[in-house]
């Protein structure tokens, strides 16, 4: 008895994309498109009615988006696998559909060929991820962001500073600024950290490696 073909569903807010990735999966004969939907609340949906197999997720959607839309499809219908394709390989995307539980991650200028076997790889259970989110994964592993305090490139100078042990009348002299000036700048660092005295800013700083 012969397989059933893999039964894909399509979201994307541009219908020529739609029309063109339909018109592809009709060239695979263990391939089905079975419906598509224009945004992340319609294909939520859909998805319940056309209970596919694999869908093909676009990101980045006027309504609701890829990550949140592929984080619901999940909850309600947990044998469903979804491969995020999309143009964008940001870090913050990237992490985001994966964590909301899609299967892969391909950019849209992925080949006939490598998108045929993705879904049927994301059918059988198995990731597949394009080079370039690969590499994105790979560099916030190994080179984490620095935490975002909204400090100015000036403060943080000034941090440093204080790090290092200078008193305010010190880092005046070093900057060539004035000590009213140092104190305008410490009063920020203070309240962006949300510390409460010098000794333990300059220790969040130390612990929080927010300096070199």
């Amino acid at each position: 008895m012969a397989e059933q073909p893999v039964r894909v569903m399509i979201v994307d807010d541009h219908a020529v994309v739609r029309s063109g990735l339909s018109a592809f999966l009709m060239a695979y004969d263990d391939l089905e498109f079975v419906g598509d939907a224009s945004g992340g609340v319609e294909a939520v949906s859909r998805c319940r009615d056309l209970e596919p197999d694999v869908v093909l997720m676009d990101l980045v959607m006027p309504d609701v988006d890829g990550a949140e839309a592929t984080r619901l499809i999940r909850e309600a219908c947990p044998h469903v696998q979804v491969i995020a394709l999309t143009s964008f390989k940001e870090e913050d995307l990237v992490q985001g559909a994966l964590k909301a539980g899609a299967i892969s991650y391909l950019l849209k200028n992925v080949s006939a060929d490598e998108l045929a076997q993705a879904i049927r790889a994301a059918h059988a259970g198995r990731p597949t991820l394009a080079p370039e989110a690969a590499q994105v994964l790979i560099r916030a592993a190994t080179h984490p962001q620095e935490p975002d305090t909204g400090l100015t490139p000036r403060e943080l100078e000034i941090l440093r500073l204080m790090v290092d042990g200078l008193s305010n009348p010190d880092i005046a002299k070093k900057l060539y600024v004035s000590r009213s000036t140092v104190k305008f700048h410490v009063s920020n660092i203070l309240m962006k950290l949300g510390a409460t005295s010098r000794t333990e800013a300059v220790s969040m700083a130390i612990h929080g490696r927010l300096v070199e």
